[in-house]
Formats: C-alpha cells, sequence, structure tokens
C-alpha cells in the first residue's frame, strides 16, 4: 500500500472534536481529546469511540464501563489542545477547567456545548485504539444552541491547517 495515499485519503474523512472523560472513583481521573466518534444506533442510543490503548482514559474505561462525551463548540479551540495531552485534577478543577460529575461520577467540562454520559456495552479490542460502543444514559445540554446543531461542533479542520489525526 502506498502509506502516503493512505494518509492523504483517510485524513478526507471529516472529525468533530470531543473531550471523553472518565473518573474512577479512586483519585484517578482522565480527559483526552477524540476525534473518532459517531451514533450508532436510535434504540438504545449507542455512541461509538475510538480510544488509544495506552491512555490513561481506556484503563479507567475499561474498569469502570463508564465515561462522557463533552461535545466542543467552534469557540473551544483551546480546550481541544488542553486536553491532547493528560488531564490533571487540581482544585476541582480538570486541566484548569470548572467541572461538575455526572450521574455516572465522570466530570462534565462546564464549558461543554453538550455532553452525554455513557455505559459501555462493548469494547471491540482491534489496533492502538480500541473501539468502545456505549449505550447514552444521561444528555446534558446547558444552554439552547442556534441553527443547526451538527454545525456548532467544532472540527479537526477548524484547529487549523497542520493539526491532523489519523491516516
Amino acid at each position: 500500500m502506498d502509506a502516503d495515499a493512505k494518509k492523504t485519503a483517510l485524513r478526507m474523512i471529516p472529525y468533530g472534536i470531543y473531550v471523553l472523560t472518565a473518573d474512577d472513583g479512586k483519585g484517578n481521573v482522565a480527559g483526552a481529546t477524540v476525534n473518532w466518534v459517531t451514533q450508532t444506533a436510535f434504540a438504545p442510543p449507542l455512541v461509538v469511540v475510538g480510544v488509544k490503548t495506552d491512555s490513561g482514559a481506556y484503563s479507567i474505561i475499561q474498569n469502570t464501563k463508564n465515561f462522557t462525551l463533552n461535545m466542543l463548540g467552534k469557540a473551544h479551540k483551546g480546550l481541544a489542545f488542553t486536553f491532547f495531552k493528560p488531564a490533571q485534577l487540581d482544585g476541582g478543577k480538570l486541566s484548569g477547567q470548572d467541572i461538575h460529575r455526572g450521574a455516572n461520577g465522570a466530570p462534565i467540562l462546564d464549558a461543554a456545548l453538550a455532553a452525554v454520559e455513557c455505559k459501555v456495552s462493548t469494547i471491540v479490542e482491534q489496533g492502538d485504539h480500541h473501539i468502545v460502543v456505549a449505550e447514552v444514559t444521561e444528555a446534558h445540554v446547558p444552554n439552547p444552541i442556534s441553527g443547526r446543531l451538527d454545525s456548532a461542533i467544532l472540527e479537526m479542520r477548524d484547529l487549523g491547517d497542520n493539526v491532523y489525526y489519523g491516516g
């Protein structure tokens, strides 16, 4: 396979940007920027997320079977970059960001446009990112969103011409 062609073709897939958060209840909290996310069923409402297997978030998800997906808006470029590196919980803030706890115990970013709390139903263990299939158990939209809802989400292309993931 032509490695450059593969990279170019796969980078043409549009991605939203989200922050996945998880808490094991024992002092280990994770926050990670993720972009391989999609809804896969209406009833029950299911999402799938690709999670890097060597991340702290993946370890917590494996053990607790819970996480939250925080939807970022166009104005949240800084948040996306903040969670490119491992998150730190300090003074009740996650990597300097105000949070509150969801019903599943995972942090919800106060700045997020929306968030969904998720309960893992299956993990497909293939590749360097495992596919986590999860049921949406709670949804949060703190403020009304105007216009097309899918236009409100921060996308990979919004992060700049030199920011890619995948390929």
